[in-house]
C-alpha cells in the first residue's frame, strides 16, 4: 500500500531519492546537466512529498514558490521498478492539494525533451504546455507546463 507524507527537503529519504534523480538526469541530460542542475538545489524547498511502499521510499516531489500565485513543481522522481504504476500521479496530486491549501492558484513546471515519461505524466494530469518561463526562455530542450488549481 502506498503512503505519502508531507515534509521538507531536509528529510533523509527525500535527499536519497533526489540523489538518485540527479544521477539519472546527469546521464539523460549529458552536457546540459550543469545548466539544469543549478536550478534544482533543494536547500530552500519547504514543501516535499515522499511516497512509501511498505516503509520503503519510492517516489518524491516538491513545490516551491515561484510567485505570489504560483508554485513550481520540482524534484519529481520515482524509483525505476515502481514506474508506470501511478505513484508519481499520487505524489503530484498531493503537491497540488498542498499548493491549493497554501492559497496558490496554479502549479507550473519545467521538464526536458529527454524525459518523455515526465511529459506524459504532466499531460495525463491536466498540465498544459505554456511558453518557457524564467531561466528556461530560449532553452530548446525545455518544455514548461501549468495547471490551474481548482
Amino acid at each position: 500500500m502506498i503512503k505519502t507524507i508531507r515534509t521538507d527537503a531536509s528529510h533523509q529519504d527525500f535527499v536519497k531519492l533526489v540523489k538518485l534523480l540527479d544521477a539519472e538526469l546527469a546521464v539523460r541530460d549529458g552536457k546540459d546537466h550543469a545548466f539544469y542542475d543549478q536550478f534544482n538545489k533543494i536547500d530552500h524547498i519547504k514543501y516535499a512529498v515522499i511516497a512509501f511502499e511498505n516503509g520503503i521510499p519510492i517516489s518524491c516531489g516538491a513545490i516551491k514558490e515561484y510567485d505570489k500565485r504560483s508554485m513550481e513543481v520540482k524534484r519529481m522522481y520515482t524509483v525505476m521498478n515502481f514506474r508506470g504504476k501511478g505513484i508519481a500521479s499520487v505524489v503530484l496530486a498531493e503537491l497540488e492539494k498542498w499548493a491549493k491549501e497554501l492559497n496558490y492558484k496554479r502549479c507550473i513546471l519545467e521538464t526536458g525533451l529527454k524525459q518523455p515519461e515526465a511529459i506524459k505524466l504532466y499531460e495525463k494530469n491536466g498540465y498544459l504546455l505554456i511558453p518557457n518561463y524564467g531561466q528556461y526562455i530560449g532553452v530548446s530542450n525545455s518544455r514548461c507546463f501549468e495547471k490551474t488549481l481548482k
